[in-house]
């Protein structure tokens, strides 16, 4: 009884609100969780949805682009602008511009105005967060908790996120099913999943409205732009867009793409392998956590992910279905543990107020580099069937590793010291 208790105890620790944290984390915690599920549900389904209304790989491709460019854009402005509009109503606008998208892609069919609806709108192609929520959001994460359970909390806070998102990768297969029993086209099938989408931006608006006012939140200190640590954030910039590059060659949707066209996997299909990859990039979390705690941040960025980049470099050289299933599912468990470490490290070296801009400022190198290579991957997937895509991703996954250790070994965040 003592030993089941205390098995009880200790799995409740991880998944409960660490200690320190206020109100104001948990309503963060809430709105990541309905994103990511609408995240992973469109991730999959708009490419198959794209195809259905007759675009082809390469206009895919520019789509996927317009998407994380517009994204680069907006997350620019908010790092622009942080200090000088509250980040409540940035998140509130933020919330109404994801019913808006939802609400157009719903609606329109024709090339050219999807293309401007994906670069001015909050889509998201890719498994993880990337948006102008994203830096809103980490900065008040970070002034909710205290250092010492900061990391921990950007733990909770992937972890909601890549569950979720799994669930949504999961629903996929619900549209396929409804199209069998009701007769409908691809195309019908999936268009009620945009509306969906409009319905979680307004969801999230709902749980903005009870996120303090800046002036309010004692814990918030008074935003300002970069200046002490510019230095440091510019350099993590730079090579966290080295990374985002990489994975913009392998964002959901394009990878969901090329295992349709190599193995012919059904959406569904697509869906649970998709599924069980975000529950184990979901564990790792929690134990990027306790890894980081005994080798520090840094350590754990890099020596859990040079392993998952070797396995993501062999997966373009198997035969088999079965081969491919376990690589990637082995890289979902060791890839994203750089996911909560890397976002505690950067609110980690800069000061309370430069927070939001440093989280603007590292997020949008990746977006700008992310909304580049998917028009790439598109090509490369267009004029051979051979991964291509994979295979730069992961070289380029690795140089990222070796420049990060090398470069900030030494920059340890204050409870390190």
């Amino acid at each position: 009884m003592t030993a089941s208790s205390s098995l009880y105890k200790r799995a409740y620790s991880y998944v409960s609100l660490p200690a320190s944290a206020d109100p104001t984390a948990g309503r963060l915690l809430a709105s990541r969780g309905m994103r990511a599920f609408a995240d992973g549900l469109i991730s999959l389904s708009l490419p198959i949805y794209l195809a259905s209304v007759g675009f082809d790989l390469f206009e895919v491709g520019v789509l996927t682009t317009a998407t994380l460019a517009g994204s680069a854009i907006l997350t620019l402005s908010v790092g622009m602008l942080s200090h000088r509009f509250s980040q409540r109503r940035m998140l509130l606008a933020a919330a109404i511009l994801m019913m808006l998208t939802g609400l157009a892609f719903f609606l329109v069919k024709d090339f050219w105005p999807l293309v401007i609806v994906a670069f001015v709108g909050t889509l998201n192609p890719s498994s993880g967060d990337v948006s102008v929520f994203l830096p809103l959001e980490h900065a008040k994460l970070a002034h909710s908790v205290s250092d010492r359970d900061r990391t921990a909390m950007f733990a909770r806070y992937s972890l909601i996120g890549s569950l979720f998102g799994a669930l949504g990768a999961l629903a996929a297969g619900v549209p396929e099913l409804l199209q069998a029993m009701l007769g409908l086209s691809v195309g019908q099938a999936l268009q009620p999943v945009f509306l969906l989408y409009a319905a979680v931006g307004l969801a999230s608006f709902l749980v903005y409205r009870r996120v303090p006012n800046d002036q309010a939140d004692v814990n918030t200190s008074p935003a300002q732009p970069l200046f002490k640590s510019r230095t440091l954030v510019l350099t993590l910039a730079a090579l966290f867009s080295i990374d985002a590059f990489a994975g913009g060659l392998i964002v959901q949707s394009l990878l969901a793409l090329w295992l349709y066209h190599r193995f012919g996997l059904s959406l569904a299909a697509t869906g649970a392998i998709f599924f069980w990859s975000g529950v184990l990039s979901a564990a790792s979390y929690l134990v990027a956590v306790r890894i980081s705690d005994r080798i520090g941040l840094v350590n754990t960025m890099v020596f859990t992910h040079l392993p998952s980049s070797v396995c993501l470099l062999l997966i373009p050289f198997v035969p088999d279905l079965a081969t491919t299933i376990v690589l990637l599912l082995i890289r979902s468990a060791l890839s994203q543990m750089d996911v909560p470490t890397r976002t505690s490290y950067v609110m980690a070296i800069v000061t309370p107020g430069e927070r939001a801009a440093a989280a603007s400022v590292t997020a949008v190198p990746r977006s700008l580099a992310a909304a580049s290579s998917p028009l790439l991957a598109g090509w490369l997937m267009s004029v051979s069937s051979f991964g291509w895509p994979l295979v730069t991703a992961a070289a380029l996954k690795i140089v990222y590793d070796l420049l990060l250790l090398f470069i900030f070994r030494k920059h340890r965040p204050p409870e390190e010291r």
